[in-house]
């Protein structure tokens, strides 16, 4: 059974995900656009983590990063190669949008790789089919070629 439950990302069960994320980021792209952050990052305070398990074995994370103007970033969001193919990166994705929802954040935002790296693809197709739309670079970024940036504007609930 899937469930997603908020975690510590420097606890020992989670750290492996969390690894395969920062070494997947490293090797996509050039060093200078990486802008992943490590387990002990993913823990500061205005970072919440997430860790996707099934029954007690975690697939997945991701993470929210709440920034100045009401709006946060999507971080971290990791499915282990081993699972994917199962839809469980769409449901961290929608999972991190009712949260922010809930929380009162206007928009997610987030950087992934640009167009011309294609191991960020699937990751632009997904958030493509979530609604999210490029735009410009986001709170403390600046324009990079090798990145791409994309906001998803969050209604309340009624």
């Amino acid at each position: 059974m899937i469930d997603i439950r908020e975690a510590d990302p420097t606890s020992a069960a989670l750290r492996p995900v969390v690894e395969a994320h920062f070494a997947h980021s490293e090797a996509a792209g050039p060093a200078e656009s990486n802008h992943t952050m490590d387990a002990e990052a993913l823990s500061g305070p205005d970072i919440r983590f997430w860790a996707l398990f099934d029954d007690d074995e975690p697939l997945g994370c991701g993470a929210l990063k709440a920034l100045p103007d009401g709006t946060a970033e999507v971080k971290s969001v990791h499915i282990l190669a081993k699972a994917r193919g199962r839809g469980l990166a769409r449901t961290m994705m929608n999972h991190l949008a009712e949260c922010a929802r809930a929380d009162g954040i206007s928009a997610l935002v987030l950087e992934t790789g640009a167009a011309h790296l294609a191991e960020y693809d699937a990751a632009r197709k997904l958030y493509e089919a979530l609604g999210y739309s490029y735009c410009g670079p986001i709170f403390g970024y600046h324009d990079d070629p090798n990145s791409a940036f994309m906001r998803l504007a969050l209604e309340p609930r009624l």
